[in-house]
């Protein structure tokens, strides 16, 4: 090889280097921030990564099991699964809130968690961005599984609060309804297992690896499982009450969100601003799966079309 060549090749894996770490460098987020919110006088753990120069907030809500460190900030080395990290990549100021009794939030002294309890603490979280997070306007509001129910719930009852609403993972049957259970029972604090911290990886979209490195980080954050009563409460969830623009997102083979009850739910949308989005071979976990930019697509499109 010449030496002029040599010199073109060097400059050329030169400028590759420096592309390739660019990119890496837009996911390397590091460690989020946790910063502690009152809620009713109940402290209430929301983690936080944010652009250097964010234009918009967002505020994540976890599932029924698991809580926002293992959901939303997965750290695979060599993959990218930090949902948090790639709408930080997208400008955005990031949030996620732990429920009671998840993760970095203890439980109440009733030791359980019900939805309205749930909504009136992600309505305190929601404030708390609104005055705190450095970024004109209302954040968006995201909820995934159970973290879609409660999210709206609070988009329900405080459509005031938020710019506009994703839900992903959507269990409900609109036409289904929760039997008021007793409310004497004690918490059962059943322990957490790896099985059930696998279970919503069911295409092969997700390497081993992520799966076991997910498994590892949701039973360390969440070893004990948290005890849900009042279920009857999500008996007032309506579409046709929903005010805010609401993007639905459905994985293809998500077995908890059947398209059959995902059409009920946005046909009865009254609000005009509305979509509904298939993520072609996602699951229930499609948010940590290698359709995430997709995902991640989806959901910022929405939210930036209304600044």
């Amino acid at each position: 090889m010449t030496r002029i060549a040599t010199r073109i090749a060097t400059r050329i894996a030169t400028i590759a280097l420096v592309l390739t770490a660019g990119v890496s460098a837009a996911f390397a987020q590091g460690l989020p921030i946790k910063h502690t919110v009152q809620s009713d006088g109940h402290p209430m753990a929301l983690w936080e990564k944010r652009a250097a120069k964010p234009t918009r907030a967002i505020v994540l809500l976890h599932g029924r099991t698991w809580s926002s460190l293992p959901d939303f900030d997965l750290q695979v080395p060599g993959e990218h699964r930090s949902l948090m990290d790639a709408l930080v990549a997208k400008g955005y100021a990031v949030y996620a809130l732990d429920l009671r009794g998840y993760g970095g939030t203890p439980r109440d002294a009733s030791g359980w968690v019900n939805p309205n309890r749930s909504a009136a603490d992600l309505a305190a979280a929601v404030e708390w961005v609104t005055k705190n997070s450095g970024v004109t306007g209302k954040p968006a509001l995201f909820g995934w599984s159970n973290g879609s129910t409660v999210a709206h719930l609070m988009a329900q009852q405080h459509p005031e609060l938020i710019s506009s609403l994703v839900l992903f993972g959507y269990w409900k049957d609109p036409d289904s309804l929760s039997v008021t259970g007793p409310d004497t029972i004690v918490p059962k604090r059943a322990a957490t297992t790896a099985k059930a911290a696998a279970s919503d990886f069911i295409t092969p979209t997700i390497s081993a690896r992520a799966i076991e490195l997910y498994v590892k980080a949701a039973l360390a954050a969440d070893p004990v499982r948290s005890d849900w009563r009042r279920m009857e409460e999500y008996n007032a969830l309506s579409p046709a009450k929903l005010t805010v623009p609401t993007l639905l997102i459905t994985g293809e083979h998500d077995p908890l969100a059947p398209e059959a009850s995902q059409r009920k739910f946005f046909d009865r949308l009254t609000v005009k601003d509305k979509q509904w989005v298939t993520i072609k071979q996602g699951d229930h976990a499609a948010l940590l799966e290698d359709m995430q930019p997709e995902f991640v697509r989806v959901m910022t499109t929405f939210i930036d079309r209304k600044r």
